[in-house]
Formats: structure tokens, sequence, C-alpha cells
């Protein structure tokens, strides 16, 4: 199966990324489409509660643990380097889209995330962008919607992938 489109939503720290893509993925999902999300981190992370079985599995020494319920299924994996993003989207081949929070280095299409509050500049080049949401106005080429308007986003990535 092909990897679906992927967007990268980039901006500064507390530019509104995550609110954003909150909106944007409820908009998506009223159009029927099944969207992945995958966010970014830097730095390790813990997902697993100490003292549970899955964590008890890993500390255990197991490379892989699974954990699957009627309406859920989750793996954590240790993994020899971080994944690049084709990699990471490699596990969401049945979505429709994939939303990305971070992985701004990324050659995939972007939208930025712009708030005056906590930048005027762009992180990105107009190039490489899908369009910019942002409480500013640009003139750069790039459809530029409102902080609010995760529908019209919605719509325009509907229109660009054909979803």
């Amino acid at each position: 199966m092909e990897t679906p489109p992927i967007v990268v939503l980039v901006g500064t720290s507390g530019a509104g990324k995550t609110t954003f893509l909150e909106k944007l993925v409820q908009e998506l999902k009223k159009r029927t489409l099944r969207v992945a999300t995958i966010k970014h981190h830097g730095h390790d992370f813990e997902i697993d509660t100490p003292g549970k079985d899955t964590w008890r599995h890993a500390r255990a020494g197991a490379d892989a643990v699974a954990i699957s319920s009627p309406t859920k299924f989750a793996v954590i994996r240790k993994v020899e380097q971080e994944m690049d993003l084709d990699e990471a989207a490699a596990f969401f081949s049945d979505m429709d889209i994939i939303i990305v929070e971070g992985y701004k280095k990324s050659t995939k299409p972007k939208i930025e995330i712009s708030r005056r509050a906590h930048s005027e500049k762009l992180l990105s080049k107009p190039d490489k962008l899908l369009a910019i949401v942002s409480d500013m106005p640009w003139a750069l080429g790039v459809p530029v919607f409102e902080l609010d308007d995760a529908a019209g986003v919605a719509a325009l990535l509907v229109k660009a992938f054909d979803l």
C-alpha cells in the first residue's frame, strides 16, 4: 500500500500548532477521512506507565511491546536511531492523510502556524509552504488562513491531495 499524503505543521513554540492540529483533525474527520497524526519529539519520552504489565515486559528486556484491546492497539518499540518521517509514516498506510507536528526539516509540504505574539518571521521558505495560518497578513503567493480557519485548511488539503 502506498503511503498517504503527509503534511507537516510547523511554527515557533507557543504559536498554536497543537491547538490548530486538533481543530484540523476534527474538520478532516467531518469529511469522513481516516487521519493519522505524528508528533516529533526531540528527546526521549515515556508513554508506558511504570509498574504496568507492558512496562514490566520492556524492563525485562523486550525490544518491542504491544498492547491490544477491542478498541485500541499500541506498539512501543526500541530503535537504534531515530526514524525519519517516511519510516514513521509507513505505519499508517491505511490512512487517507497524515498530519505531522514537528519534523520541521522535512521536505514534505508544510503549513506554518505563525502568531504575531511569538514571531513576525516564518521558519519555512515560501516555496516549501502549502499554506500559512496566521494573525498577520502575508503576501508570499501562498494561501493564508486565519488562526481559527481549520475548515478552510481542510478544504485546501482535500482539494490539493484529491481526498
